[in-house]
C-alpha cells in the first residue's frame, strides 16, 4: 500500500510538472506583467533609461512612470492637443502631435516636438511630411515616423524634417512604433499584431500577437517589449525574445481519410496497379494521434531515399468497368506554428552539417540550378548577401516581384517557370528550391491535404511549399506562392509560419522511387494495348470533438 500512495505521488509530481513546464513556456510577445496607464487614452510610449514614459490624448499629458510598478514620478502638459508616439534621443523626449498642434477637425498634419523632460519646455518643433503620423522613435541619429495616412514609415532628420529614406509600412494601419538598436518594431491596432522590422527595407521578419486590442505605444526597456494599450487601459511588458525556436498554439483535432482510386475503363486489362498513400509523422505543426488506419489490401511500406515512407498497395488483372481504392484515415491534432528568427543569430552555411548538405544542395533535371536563367536571378537577388537569412528572404522576394500564380498544368523545370513569370505552388517551390539550392542554402519541399474552408470538408488540390535550413534554427516553411502578396506583413505571414489547416503527408527533395515528383499519394500501372485507366485522389475532412 506504501508503494502504491509512493507512485501516485510519483504520478502527480509529473503530472504538475508538466502542466507547469507547459503554461511557463515564454515566446515573444508573451505578456509578463501589467499595470493600469495613468490616463484612458495611451498613445506614444519610450524609456529614457530610467523612467517609462507614456502620452495621453484624453488627459493631453505625458507621464513619467516608475517601470517597475507604473507609480507616475513625473507628468507634464502635452506639447500640444493630440500627443501620438514618443521616443527618447538621449537628451530629450520627443513627441509627435497627428493634427499639426491644433485642436482641429481632421487637421491631419505630422509635428515632431523635442522637450525638456524636467519641465516639458518644447525645444524644437519640426514639421513633417506625413499626413496621419502615429508612432515615433530614434534610431540614434534620426528620427522614425509611422502615418496611417499614407501607409508608409519615413526615416527623417530631426533638424528639419527632410525625409531620409521611406518604404511601405507592414499594413495599412501602423500605430506604435520603437526601435531597439537593430530593428523597428511597429504595432497594428486592427490586426491586434506587433511586427518586428528591418529599418533597411522594411522587411517584416517576426509577427507577435499584441497584448489587447488597441495597442498604439511601444518601448523596448530592460530587455523587454512593452505595449501601452488604449482600449485595455494597460502598459504591458512583454517577452521580447527566446531561445525556443518556435511557438505552435491553437491546436484542432481533425480526422482526414485519404483516398486514391484507379478506374480500367477498358476494353482491356489493368493487369498491374501500383498505389503508394505517403505516410504523415510528427511534426512541429502536426502530433498525429493514435494507430494509421489502412483500407484492406496494403501490402507493406516501403521508405524511399529520403526516408519517405509510404502504404504501398499492389493489384493485378482489374476487369474493365472496376475501380481500385486505396484509403488511409488519420487523426490528428494540427497546430498553428510561428518562427521566431533573427537574422543577427543565424549562423554561416559552413555551419551546415555535411548529411543536410549532400543531400538538399543536389542538382538534378527539375532544379537545373546551373542554368543561366537561375545563375542571372541570382546574381540580381542577392546582390553579394551572405547573412543566410537575408539571402533566403532576397530570393523569396525575387519570386514574388517576377511570378504571379497559375495553374497552367504540368510541372515544369525551374528555369522554364522563371522565365514563363507564373505557376503553380509545386512550380513555385521547385524554383525556390533550385535558387536557394544554388546559393548553398539546403532546401527540400513538403507536400500536404488541406482543410478548404470548412474544418468538414474536401480536398482535391492539395498544397505544396518549400523548407529551407538555417544554421541555428534548422527547417523552416517557406510558402512562395502564398507568399505572393501585396503588404510586407502578408509576405512574412509565409516565411517561417503554418496555419493549422495542413496534414504534412510527404518530404522530399524529388525524384522518389515511390513518390516520384508527386505528394501525398502516387501510382503506377500496366494495361494491355488500347486500355485507358483514371486516377483520382482526394481527402475528406473531419472535425474530432474532445
Amino acid at each position: 500500500m506504501q508503494f502504491q500512495y509512493k507512485w501516485i505521488w510519483t504520478f502527480t509530481l509529473i503530472v504538475f510538472f508538466s502542466i507547469s513546464a507547459q503554461e511557463t513556456k515564454a515566446w515573444p510577445g508573451k505578456i509578463v506583467s501589467s499595470y493600469k496607464t495613468p490616463g484612458n487614452i495611451a498613445t506614444g510610449l519610450t524609456f529614457d533609461g530610467e523612467l517609462l514614459w507614456v502620452a495621453d490624448r484624453a488627459a493631453k499629458k505625458l507621464y513619467g512612470l516608475n517601470p517597475d510598478n507604473g507609480k507616475v514620478k513625473k507628468e507634464l502638459e502635452s506639447p500640444a492637443y493630440w500627443p501620438m508616439g514618443m521616443t527618447w534621443d538621449g537628451e530629450a523626449l520627443w513627441n509627435v502631435d497627428v493634427k499639426g498642434g491644433l485642436p482641429l477637425s481632421e487637421n491631419y498634419h505630422g509635428v515632431a516636438y523635442r522637450i525638456d523632460p524636467k519641465n516639458g519646455e518644447v525645444l524644437r518643433t519640426v514639421k513633417l511630411s506625413v499626413s496621419k503620423a502615429q508612432g515615433l522613435a530614434w534610431d540614434g541619429r534620426y528620427l522614425w515616423v509611422a502615418d496611417d495616412g499614407l501607409n508608409v514609415i519615413e526615416q527623417v532628420n530631426a533638424n528639419d524634417g527632410t525625409t531620409i529614406k521611406s518604404f511601405p509600412s507592414p499594413t495599412l494601419n501602423p500605430n506604435g512604433m520603437t526601435f531597439d538598436g537593430k530593428y523597428l518594431w511597429i504595432s497594428d491596432r486592427y490586426r491586434d499584431e506587433i511586427y518586428m522590422v528591418s529599418p533597411r527595407d522594411g522587411s517584416v521578419i517576426q509577427i507577435l500577437e499584441a497584448p489587447g486590442h488597441y495597442t498604439h505605444g511601444l518601448a523596448v526597456a530592460n530587455g523587454h517589449l512593452w505595449a501601452a494599450d488604449s482600449e485595455a487601459d494597460k502598459i504591458f511588458k512583454l517577452i521580447k525574445s527566446d531561445k525556443d525556436r518556435y511557438r505552435r498554439y491553437n491546436p484542432k483535432k481533425v480526422r482526414v481519410t485519404h483516398t486514391h482510386e484507379a478506374t480500367n475503363f477498358g476494353p482491356g486489362m489493368l493487369t498491374d496497379l501500383d498505389i503508394h498513400l505517403a505516410i504523415p509523422t510528427d511534426r512541429p505543426n502536426q502530433d498525429i494521434e493514435g494507430e494509421i488506419d489502412y483500407s484492406d489490401g496494403m501490402t507493406d511500406k516501403p521508405e524511399d531515399h529520403w526516408g519517405q515512407k509510404t502504404a504501398h498497395y499492389e493489384q493485378q488483372n482489374i476487369e474493365p468497368g472496376s475501380r481500385f481504392k486505396a484509403q488511409m484515415t488519420v487523426d490528428a491534432t494540427l497546430y498553428e506554428v510561428r518562427y521566431f528568427i533573427d537574422p543577427a543569430n543565424v549562423g554561416d552555411l559552413e555551419d551546415v552539417p555535411e548529411d543536410i548538405r549532400n543531400r538538399y544542395l543536389a542538382n538534378n533535371e527539375k532544379y537545373q540550378f546551373d542554368h543561366p536563367i537561375i545563375t542571372r536571378a541570382l546574381e540580381t537577388a542577392l546582390q553579394g548577401e551572405t547573412n543566410p537569412y537575408w539571402m533566403a528572404r532576397r530570393l523569396f522576394n525575387y519570386l514574388i516581384d517576377h511570378m504571379y500564380y497559375e495553374m497552367v498544368g504540368g510541372w515544369n523545370t525551374a528555369p522554364a517557370v522563371l522565365e514563363r513569370g507564373n505557376g503553380s505552388c509545386s512550380e513555385y517551390t521547385f524554383t525556390y528550391i533550385a535558387m536557394c539550392r544554388a546559393a548553398g542554402i539546403p532546401a527540400r519541399y513538403v507536400g500536404s491535404v488541406v482543410i478548404r474552408g470548412d474544418d468538414s470538408s474536401m480536398d482535391d488540390v492539395f498544397h505544396r511549399w518549400a523548407e529551407i535550413y538555417l544554421p541555428g534554427y534548422g527547417w523552416i516553411p517557406v510558402d512562395a506562392s502564398r507568399g505572393d502578396k501585396k503588404l510586407l506583413r502578408d509576405q512574412a505571414g509565409s516565411f517561417g509560419y503554418l496555419a493549422n489547416r495542413f496534414v504534412i503527408t510527404t518530404q522530399s527533395g524529388g525524384g522518389s522511387e515511390t513518390m516520384e515528383w508527386t505528394y501525398n499519394s502516387n501510382a503506377f500501372w500496366k494495361t494491355e494495348p488500347k486500355t485507358y485507366v483514371v486516377t483520382d485522389h482526394y481527402a475528406d475532412w473531419k472535425p474530432v470533438s474532445e
